[in-house]
């Protein structure tokens, strides 16, 4: 087996030209400021391994799916040797231990949603010295030694925020913020784009609190902010906005503002409800992505070392039945099936057809 080698990395990119190389720069768009990665070429087909960590919400199993259907296509069956997928919780000395397992096992490239940003260092240097290919996505490390895949998460973050402010005309006096599971990137980053919107309006109260993604804990601690705080002028949300806003009904808030996530049930109770704002998300199909970018650097090609994916968005006065949310499908489905500048998004029924466990 031929060791992967890191290339040297090419200069930091100030406009499109220097990527003019990179492979397929309308899927993998390179970040502001980024450089490129490439290892040597290695035959196929290849032994690859996604290692979700936290599994206990319905965009980490979208993501287990998205995963799988990516892997069931006919054109990526032929390129891979074997598949797996294991979930191993919150512990990030897990997550490690189960990539170490498969850097000696001799797979040749590993996906994963990383548990913790910083914890990571060594595991990265055990698998360059192994030839295996790390691609995290989702929740990404603080490195720039491998290829990540994500959207920008200050971005995500602040679009919501400006886009509830844009409806309240940049003034109000108190905005709820839910935020995501604690001690990810994402959360952290989502939050920082937030706050850059809503620490400039002034005197807002911002009250967060921790929905950790899932829509029962959203549910939950949103009821609880509103028992405490009373109406809010507005809401934030990173993900698990259903339980955000089945909270808000219960208590009798009155509609107002939200920047919420892009489940096929929250963008019904948006527009059952007439909630205005705008429905942003990560696309859980981010995970077949970060495989195809696993591929794309195992036969030699070159890409950028963090690559922003575009943001799935839509405000809710451009929500349409049948075209950005779907009636006639579960609540928890994430209409973010797909990046079509990469391939073919996935149709709901490859999705649902894949099961969500371990394998």
């Amino acid at each position: 087996m031929k060791k992967l080698l890191l290339s040297s990395v090419i200069a930091m990119a100030s406009s499109s030209v220097a990527f003019a190389d990179t492979y397929r720069p309308e899927c993998f768009a390179p970040a502001p400021g980024t450089s490129t990665i490439s290892y040597d070429a290695k035959d196929g087909p290849y032994k690859i391994a996604f290692v979700n960590g936290f599994a206990g919400n319905d965009w980490r199993i979208q993501a287990i799916q998205s995963a799988k259907a990516w892997a069931a296509r006919p054109e990526n069956a032929d390129k891979i040797d074997e598949f797996t997928v294991v979930s191993v919780g919150n512990e990030s000395a897990a997550q490690i231990a189960a990539i170490d397992n498969f850097i000696a096992a001799g797979y040749d490239a590993i996906t994963f949603i990383a548990v913790n940003p910083t914890a990571f260092e060594p595991v990265i240097r055990r698998a360059e010295r192994a030839g295996t290919v790390l691609v995290p996505f989702d929740n990404v490390l603080d490195t720039d030694k491998v290829v990540q895949i994500n959207e920008s998460q200050k971005d995500l973050g602040a679009l919501k925020a400006q886009t509830v402010m844009d409806i309240l005309g940049g003034e109000a006096d108190k905005i709820l913020m839910v935020n995501g599971l604690p001690g990810n990137a994402t959360d952290r980053d989502r939050r920082l784009g937030m706050m850059s919107v809503l620490e400039n309006v002034d005197g807002l109260e911002i009250v967060e609190v921790v929905g950790n993604w899932d829509t029962g804990t959203s549910q939950k601690v949103v009821a609880d902010a509103l028992a405490t705080h009373g109406q809010f002028d507005a809401v934030v949300s990173q993900h698990g906005s259903a339980g955000s806003i089945n909270a808000m009904q219960d208590a009798g808030h009155p509609i107002v503002p939200m920047g919420v996530d892009g489940e096929n049930g929250v963008r019904m109770l948006m527009s059952e409800l007439g909630i205005p704002g705008v429905s942003a998300s990560q696309a859980p199909a981010m995970s077949a992505i970060a495989l195809e970018a696993a591929v794309a650097l195992l036969e030699g090609n070159e890409l950028p070392q963090t690559v922003f994916l575009p943001i799935p968005q839509v405000k809710s006065d451009a929500l349409e039945a049948g075209v950005n949310y779907f009636p006639d499908l579960p609540k928890s489905f994430n209409t973010g099936t797909g990046y079509a500048e990469c391939f073919t998004p996935f149709t709901p029924e490859e999705l649902l057809g894949q099961s969500p466990d371990d394998s």
